[in-house]
């Protein structure tokens, strides 16, 4: 066993007990523990952490702690450009279903549904390399997540200002391209082949439709369109 003293700043702060926030404190850790291990076992969760200095210097979160070893641990910018190519996907847990919707409203491929379990989270970040949202500390702490996101937020308004600004969606956001319900890509549809499900304000005022190919949703440029536009530029701020 291992005793380090440790540094916790900004948000992390949140995952610690009072007493602990504010300052360094002692802590023992199991023997050949990683940084990884330990800092877990205080109770932050290693997608959390951006970088860790021990005795001063950048170490990676599988170092061994040893006897006397200072660790400062400091999360992840408020604001960041997107921190690898390509367009991030996500997996939301049960609780966010609401903040799901919203991802997909922007387009960010975004699995969710109310039954999701643990194992499913686990198994699409390992196979398809989602990054994880959740409120739940001790699902990021599993090892298969390498790539994930503590939601502190309690409202999926205030969770969206929260996720795009860590991860840098403003960017490479594609709103109105996936379907709310099936996270589905969006394609356009001859207003001919669906007059009959449209109501009669709108077959007279609208010319350009796209649907769901799962669920058969059709959506529209209307007033609904106009609001959520709205909203959307309400919670990214107006794109900067």
């Amino acid at each position: 066993m291992a005793t380090a003293r440790f540094r916790f700043h900004g948000v992390l702060e949140r995952f610690l007990p009072r007493e602990r926030r504010g300052r360094a404190f002692a802590h023992a850790c199991a023997r050949a523990a990683t940084l990884k291990n330990a800092i877990e076992s205080v109770g932050v969760p290693h997608t959390e952490v951006a970088l860790a200095l021990v005795n001063g210097e950048r170490a990676t979160l599988s170092r061994i702690v040893r006897e006397g070893d200072a660790v400062e641990v400091y999360p992840w910018p408020a604001r960041r450009a997107p921190h690898e190519p390509g367009r991030p996907e996500f997996v939301a847990d049960a609780h966010l279903g609401g903040l799901a919707r919203f991802l997909r409203m922007l387009g960010f491929d975004t699995v969710h549904h109310a039954h999701i379990s643990d194992e499913e989270i686990r198994r699409l970040a390992r196979r398809e390399r989602r990054i994880v949202l959740t409120r739940d500390r001790e699902l990021l702490k599993c090892r298969e997540i390498v790539r994930g996101g503590y939601v502190h937020a309690r409202k999926p308004e205030a969770q969206l200002r929260e996720v795009v600004a860590r991860f840098g969606l403003v960017a490479c956001a594609r709103p109105f391209t996936l379907c709310l319900v099936c996270n589905v890509a969006l394609r356009p549809v001859a207003k001919a082949s669906i007059l009959e499900r449209l109501p009669p304000a709108v077959a007279a005022s609208r010319e350009h439709f796209v649907r769901c190919a799962r669920c058969g949703r059709v959506y529209w440029e209307g007033s609904h369109y106009a609001r959520m536009r709205a909203a959307l530029d309400r919670l990214t701020d107006g794109g900067t």
